[in-house]
């Protein structure tokens, strides 16, 4: 498999994430309602005692009117008191009826989801750090699955010899959406990529499927469901995987009717006649089985290799995230309940995600990202020594620089702003080093590799004998790929550096965040041996913190000192954004154009 260096196309499977959340905001309409018929109904309830109170009051009041005339509170009075609050009552059981039908139309949605278990190695990270608000950036991944398990899968997939075997999860990238929400960059994975795959355990047979390193990654799947693919991905990048989406063949074409086709561009006619994929050259709008049939070629674009391929599915969801942000396509009623229930009955999901009101929570989160700040990627790769002619292997330096920026929450675009914690240069020096309490956690174990022994209170006994008389070990287990060093209040930031500065360990690795009581210092799997953090090409070390701007490393231009530090975290020399071998791909570039093969023109 060769790399291609063919015109782009858009990026990947966020129009699932960014479909399904539409959908869940159509829902959450719905549910609105539910809320505002009740309101509506006490509202009515209220009115008809106050109808009812008028009449009695008119009632004990002056003497009869043969006439009938209201004033007179003769019977027309009290009839019409009696009209208005049966039609008060109707109305209060009319609305609640809309009420109770929103709400079972919420409840329908819901049942829809399909959930599964999120990861199913035996373990897993620890979520990622928060930043200085208090806020988590969000990892999801996003899974196109080729099962054949029902009719329609098999119709539209093709190939009914393998309608028994297990799923492959041919379309797989990962969805970053930042902690202040302002950028969000994907990562896709070919599917023929060489992995280790960890040991898993079907949660509802009970089998264990024991783990490998010769494996594509696209077999996870049907190693007891997607959340053996989440404990995959987190051995592969170190990137802690908070929930996943995974997508059918049906999906696909429900999804891509239910917003009206999804535009997309080919610089040559093409013709796949594996997959069916029939256009002619420049701009179409493909909906149904030809979304489908976009999505699966391999042979129509490019070199005709799986790296095609997921260009092509960048392009695809690149272009649906547009419209789906624009609204354009979904101003009917009747296309927005479409959408909800095409959304719904499309994904399986995590459990902690298996909800319309959790789809929609996470749309939200999404939608604050522009357009202008979405970078998809392909992890970069080289062909795999083992079998060079079909597989691929993530590229050395290239792919950890990538997963780094994700881990370290810095925007593939290159356009974050300079690491800033919030908090003004720490104009407080550093404590004596007897006084400033740490804790210290191992968090050396990795997905696959069991923590090293005695690591957290073996960097604790260093940090007591370097003066750090309060340094502690704490034996909880953690999970993380890189060490840091956190500390809850900015004034207590010259020491986290002055503890970093006794350990090696770059200012990068220093972080604000309120999630911890105290200087917390995580070893992580990248420090496994030694007593002082390796250092890389790239690292700045910490310089003795003087406690003033112009002394305190990293402080001199006010940021926070991430400008700086290990390449492994992808801010070395300034270069935080994703390597050109990536093919990284802005989620406003409407100019992208898929180069066809040249084997499959007509």
């Amino acid at each position: 498999m060769r790399q291609s260096s063919g015109v782009r196309g858009d990026r990947p499977e966020e129009a699932e994430d960014a479909a399904e959340s539409k959908g869940s905001k159509s829902t959450k309409k719905s549910t609105g309602a539910e809320g505002a018929g009740a309101a509506t109904a006490a509202e009515g309830a209220k009115g008809s005692g106050d109808a009812e109170g008028g009449t009695q009051e008119s009632d004990g009041s002056g003497p009869g009117d043969d006439s009938g005339s209201i004033s007179g509170g003769g019977p027309r009075r009290r009839r019409i008191g009696r009209i208005a609050r049966w039609t008060a009552l109707t109305l209060s059981v009319l609305i609640l009826g809309v009420a109770a039908a929103g709400y079972f139309y919420y409840e329908h949605l819901n049942g829809n989801i399909r959930k599964n278990k999120l990861n199913l190695g035996d373990k897993q990270l620890d979520r990622s750090v928060a930043n200085a608000d208090g806020q988590r950036p969000l990892n999801i991944l996003i899974l196109g699955s080729d099962s054949r398990n029902s009719k329609e899968n098999v119709a539209l997939g093709g190939a009914r010899d393998d309608a028994d075997r297990p799923p492959l999860a041919d379309v797989q990238m990962l969805v970053h959406v930042s902690a202040d929400r302002s950028n969000m960059s994907v990562i896709s994975v070919p599917r023929d990529t060489r992995v280790t795959i960890p040991k898993c355990t079907d949660p509802e047979s009970g089998k264990v499927y024991k783990g490998t390193e010769r494996q594509i990654i696209n077999t996870s799947l049907g190693n007891g469901g997607p959340g053996c693919t989440v404990a995959t991905w987190e051995e592969l990048t170190g990137i802690p995987v908070d929930h996943f989406m995974m997508i059918d063949f049906s999906g696909v074409v429900s999804m891509a009717d239910a917003v009206g086709g999804v535009p997309v561009c080919v610089d040559a006619n093409v013709y796949d006649d594996k997959s069916g994929l029939r256009l002619t050259k420049g701009s179409h709008t493909i909906k149904g089985k030809q979304a489908l049939q976009w999505l699966r070629t391999r042979h129509g674009f490019e070199d005709g290799s799986d790296i095609g391929r997921t260009h092509a599915q960048h392009m695809y969801m690149n272009a649906m995230v547009r419209q789906l942000k624009s609204g354009t396509k979904l101003t009917d009623p009747g296309q927005l309940t479409g959408l909800a229930e095409a959304a719904t009955k499309a994904l399986t999901v995590d459990k902690d995600l298996g909800s319309v009101k959790a789809l929609y929570d996470l749309g939200n989160d999404i939608k604050r990202v522009p357009s202008s700040r979405i970078t998809m990627a392909t992890m970069p790769w080289v062909s795999d020594p083992q079998n060079p002619d079909a597989h691929v292997i993530p590229k050395p330096g290239d792919s950890d620089k990538l997963f780094s920026l994700v881990r370290n929450d810095i925007a593939l675009d290159g356009k974050d702003k300079k690491k800033d914690d919030k908090s003004p240069p720490p104009t407080v020096p550093a404590g004596r080093k007897g006084d400033i309490a740490v804790t210290v956690f191992n968090g050396t174990g990795t997905v696959v590799e069991p923590p090293v022994t005695g690591r957290g209170s073996d960097i604790a006994a260093l940090l007591v004998k370097q003066g750090f008389a309060k340094a502690t070990s704490d034996s909880t287990p953690r999970a993380q790929a890189d060490t840091t060093i956190t500390y809850p209040r900015a004034t207590q930031r010259a020491d986290a550096l002055a503890v970093a500065k006794v350990l090696g360990l770059p200012e990068s690795a220093v972080r604000h965040s309120p999630g911890v009581q105290q200087i917390t210092l995580v070893v992580g799997g990248d420090w496994r041996t030694g007593t002082t953090y390796p250092k890389t090409e790239g690292d700045e070390p910490v310089a003795e913190p003087s406690g003033t701007p112009s002394g305190t490393p990293g402080e001199q231009d006010g940021k926070s000192g991430e400008k700086k530090g290990d390449g492994k975290r992808g801010d070395g020399k300034g270069d935080n954004k994703a390597p050109e071998s990536s093919d990284p791909l802005n989620g406003d570039d409407k100019s992208a154009c898929m180069k066809v093969n040249s084997l499959n023109r007509f």
